[in-house]
This record gives C-alpha cells, sequence and structure tokens, in this order.
C-alpha cells in the first residue's frame, strides 16, 4: 500500500491509543495531516488518548493549506475532515484515511477519492506482516473508547482470515 495519504484525527488516535501509530509509517511512504488536524490532536492536551505518540511521530507532516476550505464542504463536515479532503484535493493525492461515515462518503461519491479507515490499515498491516492479529487491535482500541460498527468489524475480521 506504499503512497502518500492524508490522515483525519480519528484514524491517528485510534492507532495511538494501541500504540501502532507505526504501522502508517510501514504502510506509505508519507503521512499528511492538515494543520486543522494537528491542531486538533494537540488540543486534546496530555487528557486526549494517543497526543504523546503523535508528537513522537515525526515522519507525519503537518501541512498548511493554501486556499480555505470551500464553505459548502465545511458545512456538513467538521473541520478537520473537510481540511482532509482540501489537503488531498491541493496536493493531487487520491488517498485519504477517515474513519467517520459522512466524511467518507463525501470523500469517496463527490470527490473521487480512495478512502480507507483504521481497520483497513490494521488488516494491510497484518497482510505485510506488521501486525499479528486484528481482532487483538480493534479489540484494545474499543477498550480505549474507540467505536468501530459490528458490521465493519466482522467484515475485516474475515477479511484478515481471522473468522
Amino acid at each position: 500500500m506504499s503512497s502518500v495519504i492524508v490522515s483525519d484525527t480519528g484514524p491517528l488516535v485510534a492507532l495511538a491509543v494501541i500504540d501502532r501509530l507505526d504501522l502508517l509509517n510501514c504502510l506509505f511512504d508519507e503521512v499528511m495531516v492538515p494543520e486543522a488536524v494537528h491542531f486538533e490532536l494537540l488540543e486534546g492536551g496530555a487528557k486526549q488518548a494517543g497526543v504523546a505518540a503523535y508528537r513522537q511521530a515525526h515522519w507525519i507532516e503537518n501541512k498548511k493549506l493554501t486556499e480555505p476550505n470551500d464553505p459548502l464542504l465545511e458545512s456538513v463536515l467538521d473541520t478537520g475532515e473537510a481540511s482532509v479532503i482540501q489537503l488531498a484535493r491541493e496536493h493531487n493525492i487520491d488517498r485519504v484515511l477517515i474513519d467517520e461515515r459522512k466524511g467518507r462518503q463525501i470523500a469517496r461519491e463527490i470527490y473521487g477519492l480512495q478512502v480507507i479507515g483504521s481497520a483497513r490499515v490494521l488488516v494491510e498491516a497484518k497482510r505485510q506482516g506488521h501486525l499479528d492479529n486484528v481482532e487483538e487491535a480493534i479489540t484494545a482500541m474499543r477498550r480505549h473508547g474507540y467505536w468501530l460498527h459490528e458490521n465493519i468489524v466482522a467484515v475485516i475480521l474475515k477479511e484478515a482470515g481471522e473468522r
């Protein structure tokens, strides 16, 4: 899965709370976040799970948008998701990492972006030998309060060969 990806906050937190943010570095040549996502993560401070791991991931590039987000896009998505789509468009990047359903749908259907989520990262990491067990990783994410729909979990575990 070698390429460039722009990430939203949720997947970074999901991977950071299980101490596997490194999987993104293993799977992608370059990982970018728009400033809005960067600040969203840092505003959580020490109380937000995963902030320390994010601060240590110096390979994640914080990028400033050259143009403001499309107001229509911001009217239906939060600033982080809108900024992810905007940054991907500005840099001609075709892949984004978003977990929230509405953001995924808009990125895919309106902007034609390839969308993956944190669960897909786990499957790809297992396929490439960077992760032993997807179910354990998902269980750990959930234990830390990260929500994934049962249907998604079932599909992912089947694809990972664990069901």
